[in-house]
């Protein structure tokens, strides 16, 4: 008897997808453990949010890091996902030769109203498993920052953060591995809004 089965895509067969024009320019697509994930429309408050944050993170870091705004990083299982942001090493060439790899990350940044408990589940246990050092998540739901670090595995199959540490939207935070830069959340949540979950 035949069943259906799910295509999963490496690394190499989606960047093949993309050079030969599979995906339009508008096209919000990820990839995730080998599937092509969708992303979800952003609302404006995740919009304001995302401004408000690279602003500061902008002045903040000046030539300490790299910034990098809903762009692919690399990472093993066959996962290319675009966070929302992403504090990353420098590296003379920009990563003209390679999207950035686990090594290179410092921090990365989901902002999330609609997309919460798949940025609390899905990717939070896939940044684990390639032990992202610090995820953050701004709950625009709860209206507050929550902060991930000391990735580990439960399991073969199961990862997660030893440590999670919330932070209120007045409260000022240290950004890690640049401990001497702090982040006044203040400026970055967007005014209160209304969200259904």
């Amino acid at each position: 008897m035949n069943v259906p089965t799910l295509k999963r895509f490496t690394i190499e067969e989606y960047h093949r997808l993309i050079k030969l024009g599979f995906f339009q320019e508008d096209d919000r697509i990820e990839l995730i453990r080998g599937q092509l994930i969708h992303k979800i429309q952003k609302s404006t408050a995740h919009s304001a949010c995302n401004t408000r944050l690279t602003r500061q993170l902008i002045d903040l870091l000046e030539d300490q890091a790299t910034i990098q705004n809903q762009s692919p990083i690399t990472l093993a299982n066959n996962s290319e996902p675009e966070p929302d942001l992403a504090i990353v090493q420098n590296r003379p060439d920009d990563y003209l030769s390679g999207h950035p790899r686990p090594e290179d990350i410092l921090l990365v940044i989901e902002i999330s109203d609609l997309s919460l408990t798949y940025d609390q589940e899905t990717k939070l246990e896939m940044y684990a498993e390639d032990k992202i050092q610090n995820y953050w998540i701004f709950n625009l739901l709860d209206r507050v920052l929550e902060m991930y670090s000391e990735p580990y595995g439960k399991s073969d199959s199961e990862f997660g953060y030893r440590v999670k540490r919330i932070a209120l939207p007045n409260e000022v935070v240290k950004l890690p591995q640049l401990s001497d830069l702090e982040l006044d959340l203040s400026i970055v949540f967007p005014l209160q809004q209304n969200f259904e979950r």
